[in-house]
């Protein structure tokens, strides 16, 4: 049974990563584009992942197959990514991003990276490298946690 010092680390750490991903999430890129969190969250993935199966995209994003319908729909109406059946299997969809997604998703990532470093550089030397010394154990820890 977790004592109580790790139930308050884990705790801590939760919501410090949940902050972060909040904060982070919108960008000026993606606002512009009308991108909701849900859109940014698909095309990325796809960016990631391309060649993917929109079933994998459902699968990796927690999305029910409704929704990322309606999604992919839209990122394919607006020329971010293109939708192509599978020939082996017509019921099976493979998704793909455009020059338009990929220069957009860069865009995104750009900015998110941005926000980061000016964040750090307004830390102390020390703050900063305590954050990157804890780095491997950041990485592991998301690594467990997404198997």
């Amino acid at each position: 049974m977790p004592q109580a010092v790790e139930i308050e680390s884990a705790l801590r750490i939760r919501i410090a990563v949940m902050r972060l991903s909040r904060l982070l999430r919108p960008t000026e890129a993606g606002l512009a584009a009308d991108l909701s969190p849900t859109r940014v969250a698909v095309l990325l993935n796809v960016v990631r992942n391309a060649p993917v199966r929109l079933a994998q995209v459902a699968e990796d994003e927690g999305l029910n197959p409704t929704l990322l319908s309606r999604t992919v729909a839209w990122l394919a109406e607006t020329g971010l990514l293109s939708r192509t059946a599978d020939p082996e299997d017509r019921r099976s969809a493979w998704l793909e991003p455009t020059e338009a997604g990929l220069a957009l998703a860069r865009r995104i990532r750009e900015e998110r990276t941005e926000a980061m470093e000016n964040a750090l550089a307004d830390l102390s030397p020390a703050a900063r490298a305590t954050i990157e010394a804890a780095l491997p154990a950041l990485e592991a820890l998301a690594e467990r946690l997404g198997r």
